[in-house]
């Protein structure tokens, strides 16, 4: 698909997507309390309209079911959990890719709550045979933080109905701190009792009294309306539905596209983001351990105003919908940028020698980030972005609002 831009600012509405990760949170929560049609705006996200339609789908019944989530990794993480402890027998599997992303430490932390869950093809990895259980925590479960805050949030959507509650023990450093923060704010809304201190966190054995609920617009999307406000000064774009004081970590961006000129603004009907042409900073550091999914998207925005950037916190990137340092790698050779790994999961992007030319491919990989992020791109010249769809995963009408802002095709 060719993309490119002749305007020379941005100005209008953007319908943002509502966030993917509050709705398959709220979703999970709706089906443990047994009750229907609470969750108002639920995410057209493909991930988070595949959960709902499995979580409908489920009947009881002594026969297996065969589930199969496809790309989406959220839905599976969560459904590991959820059919651990939902009485049935099940065959849980996914994309190609899908049986190549870990789920070992959730399997390991459910089996020590008595859960029986079998590995189809490989080890750690999946499909996977579950037969759904009555679950308890006789002590405290310990589980790796470092690798996904889902395996830890699967855990702990299902904990207020395990007979004793849950003890976590989270051990190594946390990665994507917020996406925890975000779980335990839904649960107390939602009636659970939780508590986090230092890296335990513990759950009663207190049902859901699940209360109506609307879903806020996803700011791992607004990301790249700021990254494209940046790039072009003068912009005046308002994104719907998005709250400046919000529970997901993501929402950080606003402070780092203040100091590229992009102001964040409330009203009544979301955030208005207005840039101005600054001085940009020669060179960066962020550490994206709690927001990996702007790591794409900084990168690129960082790339294209040659701000030289050490990225930390990675770690989680290379077991993602693609390896995204990989694919960062090859697709920004392609505009003269390095993407070099300095020490272990430490990487400096080197922009001095950036420049686009007209009608450069963009590989996807499967990955809607990868998608969304170079797009951005378009605003200097024409570009072509291969496998366009699969935004489906996150944002299925961005190429929609892009074209509402003058983007051509």
């Amino acid at each position: 698909m060719n993309l490119s831009l002749s305007k020379q600012v941005l100005r209008g509405t953007v319908d943002l997507v509502r966030s993917k990760s509050i709705s398959n949170r709220l979703l999970i929560m709706q089906a443990l309390a047994g009750q229907d049609g609470s969750i108002r705006e639920v995410s057209r996200a493909k991930d988070s309209q595949t959960l709902q339609y499995i979580l409908k789908q489920l009947r009881e019944t002594e026969e297996v079911q065969v589930i199969d989530v496809g790309p989406a990794g959220t839905c599976f993480r969560f459904l590991t959990a959820f059919l651990a402890q939902r009485l049935g027998k099940y065959i849980l599997t996914g994309s190609e890719r899908m049986k190549q992303r870990p789920i070992g430490p959730l399997v390991d932390a459910l089996q020590a709550l008595g859960a029986s869950i079998e590995y189809l093809e490989s080890e750690g990895f999946p499909p996977l045979a579950i037969t759904g259980k009555k679950l308890k925590a006789s002590y405290p479960i310990s589980i790796d933080a470092s690798i996904s805050s889902q395996f830890i949030t699967a855990l702990l959507l299902i904990a207020p109905y395990l007979d004793s509650g849950l003890t976590l023990q989270l051990t190594n450093r946390i990665s994507s701190k917020p996406y925890l923060t975000m779980t335990l704010a839904l649960m107390q809304q939602q009636g659970a009792a939780c508590k986090m201190e230092g890296n335990q966190i513990q759950i009663a054995p207190q049902p859901y009294i699940f209360k109506e609920v609307s879903v806020e617009s996803d700011w791992s999307a607004a990301a790249y309306f700021y990254g494209l406000c940046a790039l072009v000064p003068g912009s005046d774009l308002l994104l719907t539905g998005l709250q400046l004081k919000s529970i997901q970590g993501d929402a950080l961006i606003q402070q780092y596209f203040k100091d590229l000129g992009v102001s964040s603004i409330s009203e009544d009907t979301g955030v208005r983001i207005q840039s101005k042409a600054v001085k940009n900073p020669d060179s960066w550091t962020i550490d994206f351990t709690d927001i990996p999914d702007t790591a794409q998207t900084l990168a690129v925005v960082c790339a294209a105003l040659n701000i030289d950037l050490d990225m930390h916190g990675l770690d989680s990137l290379r077991i993602k919908e693609t390896d995204r340092i990989l694919a960062l790698q090859q697709e920004l050779s392609k505009v003269g940028v390095q993407l070099i790994e300095r020490e272990e999961s430490v990487f400096e992007l080197q922009t001095q020698d950036f420049k686009i030319l007209p009608n450069t491919t963009f590989e996807t990989y499967e990955d809607h980030r990868m998608a969304m992020s170079f797009a951005q791109l378009a605003v200097f010249a024409s570009i072509s972005i291969d496998d366009p769809t699969v935004v489906e995963k996150s944002f299925p009408h961005f190429w929609e609002q892009l074209e509402h802002l003058g983007f051509s095709f």
